[in-house]
C-alpha cells in the first residue's frame, strides 16, 4: 500500500495518508488543484491536478476547493472529533508568494546514508578554526586591553595588579569568554536548521542525532566540550573517526551524534557524495602547503642557530 503526503496552504507537509484518504479529501473539495502531493518513487512534489488521475482513474481537474477548517464543522456535536488531516485552503492568485515546501525539513528514513569521513571533517574543522580563531583573537585582544587597564586601576600599581581579586577575576574572564563563544558557535550552528557550522556547510556535511534528526542546543554545546575531551586524549578520540564503522569520534559517541552528508535523511539521498569534493580538496592542499612551509622554516631556523653557535 502506497503512502501519500500532501501540503497545506503554508507548505507544511502532512501524512502519511492512503490513496483513499486523498480521494475523500478531494470529494469534499478540500484539495485545491495546486495542492502539492508526493509518494515514494516521485522525484519532486507535484500539483494535485497532475496526480489526481493516479488516485481517481478517469477524473479530470479537481473540484474547486471549499473554504474549510481542520476541525469539526459548526453543526457537529460538541464532542465530535476533529479532522485528522490538515485542510489545504484554496490557492489565491492574489496571495503573497510563499516559500517552497522544505523537503529536507523532515527526516526521511530508509535511504542510503553517507557518513562524513575523516578528511572531510578535518577540512571543515580548518574552516571553522579559521573563523573562530579570528573572532576569538579579536575578542581576547579587547579583553586583554580591558584587563590591563582595569586591573592596573584596581590595584593602583601595575606591578601589584595580580594581588587584586578583581584583576584575577578579569584574567579568568579573558580565557573563559572565548571558550564560551566557541561553545555557542558550535552549539547554535549544529542545532540550527542547517545542522552545520560554516565549515561543514562549505564541505557539504551536517550533524544529526542517532535517528537522523536535528539536535538540541544543549546537546550541541555538550558535543563541543566532548570534542575538547577527545582532543585531550592525544587526539585518539578524534582519530577514531577514521576507524569506526559509522565514522564516529569519541565526542560523537558521547553526544550520540553522527556527521553525515547534507543530503542524508532527506527525500534525495541520491544527491549524496562519497568523494572528497572540490572545497575539501582545496582546503586540505592549502593546509598541507602551510604545514610544509612551517617545517621548512623551522628547519631553516634550527640550521641558522646551529651555524651561529659555532
Amino acid at each position: 500500500m502506497t503512502d501519500w503526503y500532501y501540503s497545506d496552504s503554508d507548505r507544511n507537509r502532512h501524512g502519511p495518508v492512503r490513496a483513499e484518504d486523498l480521494e475523500q479529501l478531494h470529494s469534499h473539495g478540500q484539495l485545491s488543484p495546486e495542492t502539492l502531493v508526493w509518494r515514494e518513487g516521485m522525484e519532486t512534489w507535484r500539483p494535485w491536478r497532475e496526480m489526481i488521475g493516479e488516485i481517481i482513474p478517469g477524473a479530470g481537474r479537481p473540484a474547486p476547493a471549499a473554504a474549510t477548517f481542520a476541525t469539526a464543522s459548526a453543526d457537529a456535536a460538541p464532542d465530535a472529533d476533529a479532522n485528522p488531516y490538515a485542510i489545504a485552503e484554496p490557492a489565491s492568485p492574489y496571495a503573497p508568494p510563499r516559500a517552497a515546501l522544505a523537503e529536507t525539513a523532515q527526516v526521511v528514513q530508509g535511504g542510503e546514508v553517507v557518513y562524513a569521513g575523516f578528511w572531510k571533517r578535518v577540512a571543515a574543522s580548518m574552516i571553522d578554526g579559521f573563523v573562530v580563531g579570528i573572532v576569538g583573537g579579536i575578542l581576547q585582544m579587547i579583553l586583554m586591553m580591558v584587563f590591563f587597564g582595569i586591573g592596573a586601576g584596581l590595584s593602583g600599581n601595575p606591578e601589584t595588579m595580580f594581588e587584586s581579586g578583581g584583576a584575577i577575576a578579569l584574567l579568568v574572564l579573558v580565557y573563559l569568554l572565548p571558550l564560551a563563544m566557541q561553545a555557542l558557535y558550535f552549539g547554535m550552528f549544529h542545532s540550527s536548521a542547517k545542522q552545520a557550522t560554516l565549515g561543514k556547510m562549505a564541505i557539504g556535511i551536517k550533524v544529526v542525532d542517532d535517528n537522523g534528526g536535528r539536535i538540541t542546543l544543549a546537546r550541541g554545546i555538550g558535543r563541543f566540550f566532548a570534542y575538547l575531551l577527545s582532543s585531550l586524549t592525544l587526539g585518539i578520540g578524534v582519530l577514531m573517526v577514521a576507524f569506526t564503522d559509522r565514522k564516529r569520534g569519541l565526542h560523537d559517541m558521547m553526544a550520540s551524534t553522527l556527521v553525515v552528508d547534507q543530503w542524508a535523511y532527506t527525500a534525495h539521498p541520491e544527491r549524496q557524495r562519497h568523494e572528497l569534493g572540490t572545497v575539501a580538496t582545496v582546503i586540505l592542499v592549502i593546509f598541507g602547503v602551510l604545514i610544509a612551509l612551517y617545517v621548512v622554516f623551522a628547519l631553516f631556523m634550527l640550521a641558522a642557530v646551529g651555524l651561529a653557535s659555532r
